[in-house]
């Protein structure tokens, strides 16, 4: 089971590696990024608001968690998606600007989630009905979603020329001492 620093951790490298593949993607012009290049969700473009989608919808059902967690009360405001295909829209800046709306609540949310938080189940509704899950492992599905999209992201910038840098966690991690 993760601990709230696990999530903490996880939060804070989320953003910073959102920020970096934003800025990788601002380097290329606008036909590069909405050029259909054969991923899950067609172009550069299309993979970041695939991830936008993907948080939105986790945020929307977090909010469902029985501590009522205030920083969530923002995802009130950012309507659910259509699907995970939605396109939030296809001009990078703007998707940047939610980006970092939704970056700024997961980090507030993590700072607010505790230990015994984690350990509880989660109710939800998907497209197959009710699930109850353990809200931890639910979690760390969130920041395994993001990671999994940005490292397709990150591929079809390398495919453009454009590098990343290094992404991997591991550089996150303070060293034990």
């Amino acid at each position: 089971m993760p601990t709230r620093n696990d999530i903490v951790l996880l939060a804070t490298y989320n953003a910073a590696m959102n920020t970096r593949l934003y800025a990788a993607a601002a380097t290329l012009p606008k036909d590069a990024l909405s050029a259909d290049r054969g991923a899950f969700f067609g172009s550069i473009i299309g993979t970041l608001n695939h991830i936008v989608a993907g948080d939105t919808i986790w945020l929307r059902r977090f909010m469902g968690h029985p501590s009522n967690f205030p920083a969530l009360q923002a995802m009130r405001d950012i309507p659910p998606p259509a699907g995970l295909a939605h396109i939030y829209s296809d001009d990078l800046d703007t998707l940047l600007a939610h980006r970092q709306r939704l970056d700024a609540v997961i980090e507030a949310f993590a700072a607010e989630v505790t230990d015994s938080n984690l350990a509880q189940p989660l109710t939800y509704r998907n497209s197959r009905g009710e699930c109850r899950k353990h809200f931890g492992s639910l979690l760390l599905h969130l920041f395994n979603h993001q990671t999994h999209h940005r490292g397709q992201a990150t591929t079809l910038l390398s495919q453009s020329g454009v590098d990343v840098g290094v992404t991997d966690l591991l550089e996150w991690i303070p060293e034990h001492g």
